[in-house]
C-alpha cells in the first residue's frame, strides 16, 4: 500500500493531558515512525492543555490529515474531534459524537441494550454511595463513567475490604458506575471499516486486565484466535461489528467483551486503540496480513471530518 497523492502532510497528536498520556506518547511516536516510512511529510505536536498553542502548531503544520493518537479524556471523547471538525481537518478514527458516545459508559451501555447486545447490569451511584457500602450484590465492579484502558476500575469480590477510590480524584457526589461482575474469559475484537478481524482471548496473572496489564510487558498474554468453536467466534465477531455500527464509529475500534461460557456481555468499545508494542488491534491488523505500516496508512486514507 502507498499513500493517495492528494495526502502529504499529516500532523500526529500525542500525549495530552488525561492519566492515559504516556501510552498515548507511545501510541503517537509508533504512528509517526511509520508514516514517516510511507513518505509522508509529518510533524509531531504534543498536545498540552493549552487549545490556543494547539491551534497555533495545527496552523503552522497545515496538515492534509491529523492522526490522532490521544488517549483518554479530552482525546476520544469527542473534544479534540470537534476541534478538527471546526478547523475542517480530517481526523482518523471515529467522530465526534460516536467517540462521545463511547466514551460515556452508560450511555454506550443503553445503545447496546436496544441493539440486543448483551451487557452486565449496572447500577449509577455516587461515590459517598459507593464508599458508605455495598450498592449491589457482590461480586461487581466499581469504574469511572468516562476513563479508559480500565482506569480507576475496581472490583469488590466476597470477602473483600470495599476499595478506596479517593486515588480516583472524585468528590464525593461525581457519580460512578457499578456493574455486575461477569466472571469467565475477557475477549477482544478489532473493528476495521465496519468489519471484524479476529478474536483475541486476554489471559493475565493480575486481578482483571487492568491498565498496567494492557500496557506493562509481560502484563498479559493473547492467545490469537481464541480457542472458541466456530459458531462462538462468529457470535463475538457479529457483536463487536453490531457494537461499532450502533454506536456510529469509522475506522478502527476495538470491543471488549467477557464470555461466561454461554454468552458474551459487551463491556466497552475503544475508539482510540492503542499503537503501541502490546497493543492489540496490531498484533490483529498483522495476523490477517496488514503491516503496522500499512495500518496507519489505512487509518490516514479513512480519515475524515464532519465541518
Amino acid at each position: 500500500m502507498k499513500p493517495t497523492g492528494a495526502i502529504k502532510r499529516i500532523a500526529v497528536l500525542g500525549g495530552g493531558f488525561s492519566k492515559e498520556r504516556e501510552v498515548s506518547l507511545v501510541s503517537a511516536h509508533a504512528a509517526e515512525r511509520a508514516l514517516k516510512a510511507k513518505g509522508f511529510v509529518v510533524t509531531f505536536i504534543d498536545v498540552q492543555r493549552n487549545l490556543g498553542a494547539l491551534v497555533s502548531a495545527l496552523t503552522v503544520a497545515k496538515p492534509d490529515v491529523v492522526f490522532n493518537a490521544l488517549h483518554g479524556r479530552f482525546g476520544e471523547d469527542g473534544c479534540i474531534q470537534g476541534l478538527l471538525d471546526m478547523m475542517s481537518i480530517p481526523y482518523t478514527s471515529s467522530g465526534r459524537l460516536a467517540s462521545a458516545a463511547a466514551m460515556d459508559k452508560p450511555h454506550a451501555k443503553r445503545l447496546f441494550a436496544s441493539a440486543g447486545i448483551p451487557v452486565a447490569d449496572e447500577r449509577i451511584v455516587t461515590v459517598a454511595e459507593a464508599e458508605k457500602g455495598d450498592v449491589m450484590d457482590r461480586p461487581y465492579v466499581l469504574k469511572p463513567v468516562n476513563e479508559g484502558s480500565s482506569v480507576g476500575v475496581k472490583i469488590v469480590r466476597d470477602g473483600d475490604n470495599r476499595p478506596p477510590l479517593g486515588d480516583l480524584g472524585l468528590a464525593g457526589d461525581d457519580l460512578i458506575m457499578a456493574e455486575a461482575f461477569i466472571p469467565g474469559r475477557e475477549v477482544t475484537v478489532a473493528v476495521m471499516g465496519g468489519k471484524p478481524l479476529a478474536v483475541t482471548e486476554i489471559s493475565t496473572g493480575r486481578e482483571f486486565y487492568d491498565y498496567d496489564a494492557k500496557y506493562a510487558d509481560g502484563g498479559s498474554s493473547h492467545q490469537l484466535p481464541a480457542q472458541l468453536d466456530k459458531a462462538l467466534y462468529e457470535r463475538a465477531m457479529e457483536l463487536s461489528a453490531e457494537a461499532h455500527r450502533v454506536l456510529g464509529c469509522r475506522g478502527i475500534s476495538r470491543a471488549d467483551l467477557r464470555f461466561d461460557g454461554g454468552e458474551f456481555y459487551m463491556l466497552e468499545v475503544n475508539t482510540q486503540p492503542g499503537l503501541t508494542p502490546t497493543s492489540l488491534v496490531p498484533e490483529q491488523a498483522a495476523h490477517v496480513g496488514m503491516s503496522f505500516e500499512d495500518l496507519t496508512l489505512w487509518m490516514v486514507e479513512h480519515a475524515q471530518c464532519d465541518a
